[in-house]
């Protein structure tokens, strides 16, 4: 992997360190991480040099390696919330139906993905199953010969593992002493007939006598979450797809596995799950708390109404913009939207202000609406053009966090562009509509009012002339 990456990476490679006996997935002789630094953004402008580009060259040389598995991927974009960017969830055993139709369950669901249109570099993020000796002690016989469990576990504990056992000053410092025993007697599975335990007589019973050993395949660690056994699983939304869409696509083939199996989201994934599950409530109270501000502002229901009939023009614009660039609808663009949508609105609020105006001067509707579009167009157009030419630098830049810039800076523009136009055509076709609906009536109840005949004091006389 470090040969890869120092000899066929060197235009974007800087320098790269290894750790050798530990990974994201566990620790071992048999595991290793390497962190990779890339140069500088002003020698990588060619966007095969971009960080993503090379993760995914690195992992199709990785995956020729014949005795390992190795994966590349970009570091995820909120730090502490997961290990690598796209998604991470755990497939858990909810029921208790035992390792092997956990890892049953992980290989078909990583067979679906793989197979997926939506989906790509689904990973375990483990350590796959290794063979293992166990030790099977009789525990009846053990006891018979005046043998604990306790006694066994630490003894062969002691002997193969080690263990802290006392303190000894040295030179003025406190050092631990560890006992174990010595590399020649711990080697081999056979070094287990060489030992003995002492029992509560003080007598020495061989291993071999109360125990036998044999070879089985199991995980090297105990992976559990939320108190039930779980594999963590990571993976990447294809380019042009969001992480929403792919997260519903592995929710989809979860669904097909066996009963009792069950994922749940974690890191990143976690976040963004829980955060969009809010976002239409909270899109609702942001319109309900425009809504009642213009209805507050001009006195009346019809007029914000028209005002925010015409918002979803900018969003159109600013999903099509964002969809034609095959970029993907995260924070950033709701962001972009939300800012869109003020946009819209304004535009709206100076055409709706000027017809109103017009009509309390006793205009008739359509020349007041006409009249409102003529004298407002040139100023929107204005604003819109100065507001537009202002985000292009974002919706075209490069360099560090252009990812950032370029997701706000297409929602924008392309909502500015097409909510501006379609605007100055919708605008006075929903205001015309909303004050015919609800106009007449008003004017009715006001006739109504007029005709009425002034009531008569009590005890009094009206006269007519």
């Amino acid at each position: 992997m470090e040969k890869y990456f120092l000899e066929k990476e060197t235009q974007a490679v800087e320098s790269l360190f290894g750790i050798q006996g530990f990974s994201f997935s566990g620790s071992g002789q048999n595991a290793g991480l390497a962190f990779v630094k890339l140069k500088d953004w002003e020698e990588r402008k060619s966007p095969a040099l971009s960080a993503g580009a090379v993760a995914g060259r690195a992992m199709g040389a990785l995956m020729q390696l014949k005795d390992a598995r190795a994966f590349a991927f970009p570091p995820p974009p909120v730090p502490d919330l997961g290990r690598a960017n796209g998604y991470a969830f755990f497939l858990k055993d909810n029921v208790g139906l035992g390792h092997d139709a956990l890892l049953a369950a992980r290989n078909q669901l990583l067979g679906a993905a793989a197979q997926s249109k939506l989906l790509m570099n689904v990973r375990p993020n483990g350590q796959e199953d290794t063979p293992q000796l166990r030790i099977d002690v009789d525990v009846q016989k053990a006891a018979a010969l005046g043998l604990s469990t306790a006694d066994i576990n630490a003894t062969l504990a002691t002997a193969w593992g080690g263990s802290y056992i006392d303190d000894y000053l040295d030179r003025g410092r406190v050092k631990r002493v560890y006992l174990q025993s010595d590399a020649p007697f711990r080697m081999t599975p056979e070094d287990f007939d060489r030992w003995s335990v002492r029992n509560s007589k003080g007598e020495m019973t061989p291993v071999s006598s109360i125990a036998t050993s044999r070879w089985i395949y199991g995980s090297p660690r105990l992976e559990r979450y939320n108190g039930v056994s779980a594999m963590e699983i990571n993976g990447e939304p294809k380019p042009g797809v969001s992480t929403g869409e792919a997260m519903a696509e592995v929710e989809r083939l979860a669904g097909q596995l066996p009963p009792g199996i069950g994922i749940e989201w974690t890191g990143v994934s976690y976040q963004e799950r829980a955060a969009g599950a809010q976002a239409p409530l909270l899109y609702a109270l942001s319109l309900l708390v425009v809504f009642l501000c213009l209805a507050a502002l001009y006195e009346s229901w019809s007029i914000p109404t028209a005002v925010l009939m015409v918002a979803p023009l900018g969003v159109l614009g600013a999903v099509l913009a964002t969809w034609m660039r095959g970029m993907e609808r995260d924070v950033y663009f709701q962001v972009a939207m939300l800012t869109t949508v003020g946009l819209t609105s304004k535009n709206a609020i100076l055409i709706i202000e000027f017809a109103k105006a017009n009509l309390e001067s006793g205009l008739e509707l359509i020349p007041s609406i006409m009249n409102a579009v003529r004298d407002r167009m040139r100023p929107i157009v204005m604003t819109s053009l100065a507001f537009g030419l202002g985000v292009l630098p974002l919706a075209i830049a490069t360099g560090a966090g252009s990812g950032t810039q370029r997701a706000i800076g297409t929602g924008v523009l392309g909502g500015m562009i097409v909510g501006t136009f379609l605007g100055m055509f919708f605008t006075p076709l929903f205001f015309l509509v909303i004050r015919r609906l609800f106009g007449g009536r008003k004017k009715a109840a006001k006739a109504v009012a007029t005709e009425t005949p002034d009531a008569v004091p009590a005890g009094g006389v009206k006269a007519h002339g």
